[in-house]
């Protein structure tokens, strides 16, 4: 299933590298932030990169949740490095599209540049705003870095290192009078919270940059999806009232819909299906967030004690480590609890990404969607230990017993 969301595509890349008085402001940086699997990285892929290729930009591109447990830097520096070394290659498909929409001749043969391409982002290396100045100079145009989950860039010394030589390369290219590109940033995250955190505290190389919600599919994606299915549907075929509102029960994720379409495709042919719709998403929703608590729970009563602490503060408060943390998941799962131990059960839910490093000993949520349901599993046991029965269902005695 291809979908494509062109137009959108087209009027960001335009706002990025032609842009108006009001919109300079996004040579500052731009960040982007919407939950995992509503179609990001689908939508710079196949709509975005291509759409600032078309107006003349080099793109880079990395995804660092590809390898959460890399470091960030490392990740940026080696997607530098290998966009660089493809514009060395004569004939490269980069450096064709490169020649065919700003009709260079200069790297016709490939580009030379004045550093070694292993030296970049080394500490006694080439800058990255040194890196990038010889690469707009010599391409004469902009050059856009886009990085895919950008929040695993908090949290470590390197990776605010990374940031910070980023804002410098901005600020050493952007303003630069007479410059012959300009040099912009992306940050796409799933974490709304630690996107937005990355523009708003004083502290923050990009603080001050512009911060917008990813805008998810809207009903003309509906549309799209039902004129497909219909075939196969037939009488079976949901309304589009009701699908998009399905869709967004489940937020907003296109695999979670098709999912929901698959199911009702099965129903007896008599069934309704904008009355079952509704509840066969609710199920799958649940089910989604369900498949990623299975993780915590798969990793024992400890996990599970450290996961809802963090969910509780929200990975705001230094609390994890503490006397007092230590004594509440000792009072939760009946024994003693060290430090080593939690940080041990930290490093398996960081490792499976179901946890990430915000800073030194904070921690927070990967997927906000999972946090939710897991506090709402929380919510619902309380309630169960609060019934008069204690949380046991009463069973009615059957006829005949």
């Amino acid at each position: 299933m291809t979908f494509r969301r062109t137009a959108l595509a087209e009027q960001m890349a335009t706002q990025l590298l032609r842009p108006s008085f009001l919109d300079t402001s996004l040579r500052s940086g731009l960040f982007l932030s919407g939950q995992r699997r509503v179609g990001k990285t689908t939508f710079l892929a196949t709509d975005l990169i291509p759409a600032l290729e078309a107006l003349g930009a080099i793109v880079v591109y990395v995804d660092l949740w590809s390898q959460p447990q890399a470091n960030p830097a490392d990740l940026v520096h080696e997607a530098i490095r290998k966009t660089l070394k493809e514009l060395q290659m004569p004939g490269s498909g980069l450096l064709k599209r490169l020649k065919q929409v700003t009709n260079l001749e200069a790297g016709a043969a490939g580009f030379k540049f004045g550093f070694k391409l292993a030296d970049v982002g080394k500490d006694d290396g080439v800058s990255l705003a040194q890196a990038f100045q010889e690469l707009i100079d010599q391409a004469q145009t902009d050059v856009v870095l886009i990085v895919d989950e950008v929040q695993h860039a908090l949290g470590s010394a390197d990776g605010d290192h990374l940031l910070h030589a980023l804002k410098a390369a901005r600020d050493a290219i952007n303003t630069r009078p007479g410059t012959p590109g300009h040099f912009l940033f992306i940050g796409t995250g799933s974490h709304r919270a630690r996107v937005q955190e990355l523009t708003l505290k004083g502290n923050q190389a990009f603080n001050g940059a512009v911060t917008n919600e990813f805008p998810v599919l809207g009903r003309d994606f509906i549309d799209y999806v039902l004129a497909q299915v219909r075939p196969q549907l037939g009488a079976m075929l949901p309304s589009a009232e009701v699908t998009e509102a399905a869709f967004r029960s489940m937020g907003s994720r296109p695999e979670e819909l098709m999912k929901a379409l698959n199911v009702l495709r099965s129903l007896p042919p008599d069934a309704l299906p904008d009355e079952h719709l509704p509840t066969i998403a609710q199920s799958l929703g649940a089910a989604a967030a369900d498949v990623e608590l299975q993780k915590v729970e798969a990793m024992g009563p400890l996990a599970e004690a450290v996961f809802s602490r963090i969910c509780s503060i929200g990975g705001d408060v230094k609390g994890v480590f503490t006397s007092e943390a230590l004594k509440a998941y000792a009072a939760q799962i009946g024994r003693e609890v060290t430090a080593q131990e939690v940080q041990g059960i930290i490093g398996m839910m960081t490792s499976a990404n179901l946890l990430m490093r915000v800073k030194h000993g904070h921690y927070g949520v990967t997927d906000p969607f999972v946090e939710k349901a897991w506090m709402g599993r929380l919510q619902a046991d309380q309630l169960l230990r609060a019934s008069p029965a204690g949380g046991v269902p009463r069973l009615k005695a059957s006829k005949g017993s």
